[in-house]
């Protein structure tokens, strides 16, 4: 069933990537249900993906791993070279821990597997679009599983040194999109508006080097400031950072609840100072 979109409605561009027909039939036909979802082209191996996306403007491809002529990881580098703007989804039967972890290193937006949800892939490509980052249950376990065993791609002291280079108000919008926050709520948090946070998210990800949010999330998690977590209704999630901003606080003095907790001491001690005095 194809959804009927309303007229000046924005439709994200997909470009489906894998080396079976049928199983890009497949994909067609849920992403076809999305009235804001349009497959704009399709793609049996990674140098076509290549260049069908370099000819065109596609927001997000769906890229399969093991193809011929140029796999998955390969092209999904050669994408974030030559189109950055373009998000790039990995989805793939295969959730191997060094899968999940070279995907995400290389810049993927999210790692889904070919088992997933319908309504998990449309979510997916929505996230993608909107800046955030996507993975499944099976992927979230592989990155967590990844940093308890101590296979870090950054070691603690580098991450650090990078994370020094933010103002203490990117620390805060690190933190709240670590929790899996949108621009939206993390501007209601910080009593900001959303496109303030944007211009944060923007400038954050710029001086960490980052492509995108799960990047981000796991660099602070190397630099100790907390740990990434699937969703907690079990389903597939934003991944991000469990814990309060207080974490990015840390390297550059006091985190926000250290320095209310403080302030509420603070109030108390010269009250009862003044009781004192009478």
């Amino acid at each position: 069933m194809i959804a009927s979109r309303e007229p000046g409605r924005v439709v994200i561009k997909v470009l489906v990537t894998d080396d079976e027909p049928l199983i890009r039939a497949g994909i067609r036909m849920i992403l076809a249900s999305a009235d804001d979802i349009d497959v704009v082209g399709e793609a049996a191996n990674g140098r076509e993906a290549v260049q069908r996306a370099q000819a065109g403007r596609v927001d997000v491809v769906l890229l399969d791993l093991q193809m011929p002529v140029m796999d998955g990881l390969t092209a999904l580098a050669e994408l974030r070279r030559t189109v950055p703007e373009t998000n790039v989804l990995v989805l793939t039967t295969f959730g191997k821990q060094q899968n999940v972890s070279r995907s995400l290193a290389e810049g993927s937006a999210g790692f889904l597997l070919k088992d997933s949800a319908p309504a998990e892939l449309i979510g997916a490509v929505r996230a993608a679009t909107a800046g955030d980052a996507y993975l499944s249950p099976a992927a979230t376990r592989h990155v967590v599983n990844s940093l308890a065993s101590g296979q870090h791609v950054l070691r603690t002291e580098q991450a650090r040194r990078r994370l020094e280079a933010l103002s203490a108000r990117e620390g805060e919008v690190l933190a709240l999109l670590g929790e899996g926050l949108s621009n939206a709520d993390a501007g209601q948090r910080l009593h900001m508006s959303e496109a303030t946070v944007k211009t944060h998210v923007s400038r954050i990800l710029a001086k960490l080097g980052c492509e995108n949010r799960v990047q981000a999330a796991l660099l602070a998690r190397d630099a100790g400031l907390g740990v990434v977590s699937p969703a907690r209704d079990g389903r597939a999630g934003r991944t991000g950072l469990d814990g309060p901003a207080a974490g990015v606080g840390g390297l550059r003095g006091r985190g926000p609840r250290r320095r209310s907790r403080e302030r509420a001491r603070t109030v108390r001690s010269r009250r009862r100072g003044a009781t004192g005095a009478r």
